[in-house]
């Protein structure tokens, strides 16, 4: 499988990318819904690229590029979670955001009072916030974000969640990010400890397994690198809609520190890269064959 080059131009075309399975099918799906690098034409921001993208979780579907080979479904967002935020619910919106009314009920959350809504407001760089828009987007305008790019993504993910379902009888879900680097700084959190190269986030045992979530521990601390469950991130949005363990739906949300394998300034792959998706590509052998001793208490 091979990945374009990014390039940054729009693809209102293709909101979603979707890669089967091309060996043995699997009830495993992994979700990269924050690396898209096509910024849609009418994004309308006031800040520069370079700190535009400070947002993207840069590169992920590549590091998990395959998925397919040991029997997953990898979705990726093409479009940047700057745009509109595919990890927050629809109606994670603050309504002092918006020129005009919004038709329904809003309910902002905490990631919206940070400016990091299903709309972000502002991107942070070195604990300065610099705001994204010169003006309050339109009804109209989110309206068409979440019609053409939120509402597709979510079809495609609950499309391949459901045929796992049915097929097999459960599913294992990976949601699939990168966090920054000074994640803590941003967080307010002076007496933090050091970030870890990995982040497992299962919502305080609620989303997953927790023998799963443990052999992905083993897995990646046995490679070297070091592992923290739910700290910082605990998961949002979709694996907290997805995550449902008593009825054979696991979710967990994998989050890779970036300087692991990239510079967070221009972005580009560093020395780590190819290591580190080595490294991924085992941890996906790991968790098929995980997997595959798991069916026969769901046939």
């Amino acid at each position: 499988m091979t990945f374009p080059q990014d390039d940054l131009s729009p693809r209102p075309d293709r909101p979603v990318e979707v890669w089967q399975p091309t060996g043995q099918p699997l009830p495993l799906v992994c979700d990269s819904p924050h690396s898209g690098t096509a910024y849609p034409a009418d994004f309308g921001h006031a800040v520069p690229m370079s700190l535009l993208r400070r947002g993207e979780d840069t590169h992920v579907h590549r590091l998990w590029h395959s998925a397919p080979a040991h029997g997953a479904t990898l979705i990726a967002a093409t479009f940047p979670r700057t745009y509109i935020d595919v990890n927050r619910s629809e109606t994670d919106l603050d309504p002092a955001q918006i020129e005009g009314d919004w038709p329904v009920p809003l309910a902002p959350g905490p990631k919206t009072r940070q400016g990091l809504g299903l709309v972000w407001q502002q991107i942070v760089k070195d604990g300065v916030a610099t705001p994204l828009y010169a003006r309050r987007r339109t009804v109209a305008e989110v309206q068409q974000r979440i019609a053409r790019y939120w509402r597709p993504y979510h079809a495609q993910l609950q499309q391949a969640i459901d045929a796992s379902v049915r097929r097999f009888g459960a599913v294992w879900h990976l949601n699939l990010h990168s966090m920054p680097s000074d994640v803590y700084r941003r967080l307010g959190r002076q007496d933090a400890p050091p970030l870890a190269d990995f982040v497992l986030g299962d919502r305080d045992g609620t989303t997953c397994a927790p023998d799963f979530v443990q052999l992905i521990a083993d897995t990646l601390r046995g490679f070297g690198y070091s592992v923290a469950l739910n700290e910082p991130y605990k998961g949002v949005e979709l694996i907290g809609r997805i995550g449902q363990p008593q009825l054979g739906r696991h979710s967990l949300q994998i989050e890779i520190r970036r300087p692991v394998y990239m510079d967070e300034d221009t972005r580009a792959p560093n020395a780590g890269f190819v290591p580190l998706q080595r490294h991924l590509d085992q941890l996906l052998g790991v968790v098929a064959g995980h997997v595959r001793t798991q069916l026969p208490k769901f046939e």
